[in-house]
């Protein structure tokens, strides 16, 4: 085998071998999420996934909207996600809908009707239910399930009319009762739903379920690989039953483990009780994994599409460290985002020898890690704001911040030392006092070194922000283990949250909404949509380091 080949995944290696026999010339995938809810970081991976691949050799991904429940759908949600694949930086080929099948899946109905493979069902939902039997026993054939294909084909148009209501009755595949696979035993694949869809309005009144119209659609495309998650394996007999019984284009489902987080969940369930019950203030709050809420958060696209490359394609589940996410973050922003300096638990410290009134510009870096990114001016003066992180009373052996007696530096400025501590009456500092030397000014060619550099801001100038202070959402690790008898909101971590007011350097406001930002020394930081005029609000993205070192889960070919 060639280095190449050793390095390709197995989806890879399946489309570079249907590629070479010609069982296709070129390649289709599909992206097809139901509109009932906002796209998360799981299908964030599924959409680099099926871009990816196409782009890689050469195909084409076509996006298709599965929009056959008019309950649960909207348009609110086709717009999101068609902003999220855009933002993500994908084009698709054809914007699609199930809905655009509606007439065709009908008239394929029909033919499994009239083949004896489909079957008008009189039973409610709960008798079918109990008469699908268990793993170890076979199913009960249903009581109609030797009606003629006339009949069939009869109350089937007359579903379709109108004539009957919900739950009354529905369409059956004809399969097979005692197949070891539940979902072979004569599966439903039309049901009646007297609600407005959202693209066909009042026309239908049944429509297909998922595990018909999903195959047939790809058929109706050409789709040449079929890319879905794990949990869809025990629907590919399914899926296939549907293709070969109808001889219609043989799409193949091929399927990859889903992306689980640590302290994360994703099912739309649990992310839409959020919302509703108030534990977030929406499917964006960057505390939420949708990828509105990454976006809102400062998160990058190539930042999520590099963690998509790191994640690779398993065969079997796995749980991803939420901190490998956080590391791409890191790793971008750590190229592209400016530096300012902000502090956000201060306390004031003046500078007991420097001259009232006076004011300096400094030069800063805008970002060391990009030359071209030049430097901007920060005004200097007596009295500054200090992180109070930054100064300790008794510190400890090798600690290398501000402390009585103790010299450290100034970003880009000068050479401190804290003469005096002013305390209140409750015994807390209000104030530091400290000596600065003059001539050891940032760039000023002095040879004085201290082991300690710390930021600020000018009391005088700094602009008064708000930061987020956001972190994990839950404190359980492995959200999807979490005892039967514990629901998962015992677990929302009440430290998840932290709104804190900050003073940074001017320079702040030149940014633009969604723009990120790095505030020296203490972590990565977006502009937020609440901001206004009055007052800047500022989303912390991630902090500069990990807290914990991370463990890449191994690449599964």
């Amino acid at each position: 085998m060639s280095e190449e080949s050793k390095s390709l995944n197995f989806i890879e290696e399946i489309i570079e071998n249907d590629l070479k026999s010609g069982k296709h010339s070129s390649i289709i995938t599909r992206f097809p999420p139901e509109p009932n809810g906002y796209l998360h970081i799981g299908h964030a991976k599924a959409i680099c996934v099926n871009f990816g691949l196409a782009a890689k050799y050469g195909g084409k991904t076509n996006l298709r909207f599965d929009d056959t429940n008019p309950v649960k759908e909207d348009t609110e949600y086709v717009d999101s996600i068609k902003e999220d694949i855009e933002w993500l930086g994908f084009r698709w080929a054809n914007e699609l809908y199930a809905s655009d099948y509606f007439e065709q899946l009908y008239s394929w109905a029909c033919e499994l009707i009239n083949k004896g493979l489909a079957y008008v069902d009189d039973q409610s939902q709960e008798q079918i239910r109990m008469a699908r039997g268990t793993i170890n026993e076979a199913g009960k054939n249903s009581p109609w399930r030797e009606r003629s294909s006339e009949e069939n084909l009869d109350l089937f148009a007359r579903m379709r009319a109108g004539e009957f209501k919900e739950g009354e009755k529905v369409l059956r595949a004809k399969i097979d009762m005692g197949h070891p696979n539940m979902l072979m035993r004569d599966p439903i694949m039309y049901r009646i739903i007297q609600a407005p869809h959202h693209r066909t309005g009042d026309k239908w009144c049944i429509y297909p379920m998922y595990d018909y119209a999903h195959g047939q659609s790809d058929a109706c495309e050409n789709i040449t690989h079929s890319l879905c998650s794990l949990e869809f394996d025990i629907h590919r007999p399914l899926y296939e039953w549907f293709i070969e019984k109808l001889e219609i284009f043989p799409s193949r489902q091929y399927e990859f483990a889903r992306l689980n987080l640590t302290y994360t969940v994703m099912s739309k369930r649990k992310l839409l009780e959020l919302v509703k019950n108030g534990y977030v203030s929406g499917w964006d709050d960057p505390r939420m994994p949708t990828i509105c809420a990454l976006r809102r958060r400062g998160y990058t696209p190539d930042s999520i599409r590099n963690f998509a490359e790191r994640v690779g394609l398993a065969r079997r589940q796995n749980v991803i460290e939420l901190l490998l996410l956080e590391n791409c973050v890191r790793e971008d922003l750590n190229k592209k985002a400016l530096r300012r300096m902000a502090v956000i638990d201060p306390v004031k410290l003046v500078l007991t020898n420097y001259p009232e009134g006076k004011i300096e510009e400094l030069d800063a870096v805008n970002n060391p890690e990009n030359p071209d990114a030049g430097t901007r001016k920060i005004k200097f003066g007596r009295e500054l704001y200090i992180e109070k992180s930054d100064f300790m009373e008794n510190p400890p052996k090798k600690y290398f911040r501000l402390a009585p007696g103790c010299e450290v530096r100034l970003k880009y400025a000068y050479i401190i030392k804290c003469e005096e501590v002013i305390k209140d009456e409750a015994g807390e500092i209000v104030e530091l006092r400290c000596s600065y030397e003059p001539e050891t000014r940032s760039g000023s060619g002095s040879t004085k070194q201290v082991k300690g550099t710390i930021h600020w801001a000018s009391a005088l100038y700094a602009e008064k922000i708000e930061t987020r202070l956001y972190d994990r959402l839950f404190t359980e690790t492995h959200m999807d283990d979490i005892p039967e008898d514990k629901n998962y909101t015992d677990y929302l971590n009440p430290d998840s949250l932290k709104i804190v007011e900050a003073f940074a350097e001017p320079a702040i406001k030149d940014l633009k909404m969604g723009e990120s930002v790095q505030f020296e020394r203490t972590g990565y930081f977006c502009l937020d949509k609440d901001s206004t005029a009055e007052k800047l609000v500022f989303n912390r993205t991630v902090t500069l380091k990990d807290k914990l070192k991370i463990k890449e889960e191994p690449k599964l070919q």
